[in-house]
């Protein structure tokens, strides 16, 4: 089977074009040959009269490959040839660790290494249920094998958190001490072929487990920090939204009437899972209700600015026509603006002073004009 080439760089380290070209050289023609194994696999299985047996994982296995691929094509559109400047350093670092699009079952989502990985996995566990590898030469190629699967398995499993870390060492060393014994039994001249198979089955689904363990475990870490970011993006926006309340009722009445919503009273954002979930909920339903009371509150306070902004442009045509100190124009003025100055305003009697005002100016433009 061939190998998944190693991913450089890291996340929110920009690659270098040198990087990128080896990169995407290496990991086209992975895909490439990635698929034609599929392919055998798919056609071995059936010829075989196992293509139920191996079903599910041939479908994983080809969205895994699918997702690999629609990356990549985003990857070498964003590389374009070697013209990388640096965003498209950026955004190349982005696309490599950066969770990949498409389902690839139980909503799972995981960075391009990752699902390179575990096709790699889901690859090595079909052919050895399949049993596509026999005879004596071929335990040794599949003991190699077996060697670069457990080294993938120790890189994954120092990524544990610390309170499973520990278990999964043990796992991998018991899986190692099996290994080890398979070796030394074949250097021997035993027949291995009957021990093979659950070795690698066993070293295959833990490698799998492992990826997509860490895989939740990002999801959730990244659900805890989106929800302690929308606290602290509501928390902001309310404490906004209380000095806008105190200067829009100093300013106009009527004015609305909404409550602030408390975000403190939702108490801390919890650490589990399902709680994440509830508490997220709680905070979006905030933020709408944070959303009706910001757009009443503003609108009320942009109406008595714009009643202002037309009685300064009323007297600007006014004056612009020889008009704005007749005498009943003058005094319609006065008291519009005598009005809309108050703390707060009278808003239904600012707008008809404001219309009286529009009114006389109408009807001395059209004398005027007579």
């Amino acid at each position: 089977m061939t190998a998944a080439p190693t991913a450089p760089g890291r996340l929110g380290q920009p690659l270098s074009p040198a990087e990128a070209q080896t990169f995407l050289l290496d990991l086209d023609d992975w895909i490439r040959a990635r698929r034609l194994e599929l392919d055998q696999l798919d056609e071995a299985a059936l010829a075989a009269g196992r293509g139920d047996e191996v079903s599910a994982d041939m479908m994983l296995s080809l969205a895994v490959w699918q997702a690999v691929q629609q990356r990549y094509q985003l990857l070498n559109a964003t590389f374009d040839g070697g013209r990388v400047g640096p965003i498209e350093a950026e955004r190349l670092s982005t696309l490599v660790w950066g969770r990949l699009d498409g389902d690839l079952g139980n909503g799972l989502a995981v960075s391009l290494p990752e699902a390179c990985r575990l096709s790699d996995a889901l690859a090595g566990q079909i052919q050895q249920r399949l049993a596509l590898i026999p005879g004596a030469d071929a335990s040794a190629a599949r003991i190699k094998q077996l060697r670069a699967n457990l080294e993938r398995v120790r890189d994954q499993a120092e990524l544990e958190p610390a309170a499973t870390r520990d278990a999964a060492r043990s796992t991998l060393a018991a899986l190692s001490r099996r290994l080890e014994d398979v070796t030394s039994r074949a250097q021997r001249g035993a027949d291995v072929g009957g021990l093979l198979p659950p070795l690698e089955a066993d070293a295959s689904v833990f490698e799998r487990d492992l990826i997509v363990g860490n895989a939740r475990r990002r999801e959730a870490r990244d659900d805890l920090d989106e929800t302690r970011r929308l606290r602290a993006e509501l928390v902001a926006r309310a404490t906004a939204l209380t000095a806008l309340v105190t200067t829009c009722v100093s300013t106009v009445d009527p004015s609305p009437h909404y409550a602030v919503p408390d975000i403190e009273a939702l108490g801390p954002v919890p650490n589990t899972p399902d709680a994440i979930d509830d508490h997220r909920s709680r905070l979006e339903r905030v933020a709408k209700a944070l959303a009706v009371a910001e757009h009443a509150y503003a609108a009320a306070l942009a109406e008595h600015r714009q009643l202002v902004d037309l009685l300064d442009g009323l007297h600007a045509k006014a004056a612009a026509h020889g008009l704005a100190d007749a005498p009943d124009l003058a005094a319609s003025e006065q008291q519009a603006r005598a009005v809309l100055s108050r703390q707060p305003t009278p808003m239904t009697v600012a707008r008809s002073l404001v219309t009286t005002y529009q009114s006389w100016l109408t009807q001395l433009l059209t004398q005027e004009s007579a």
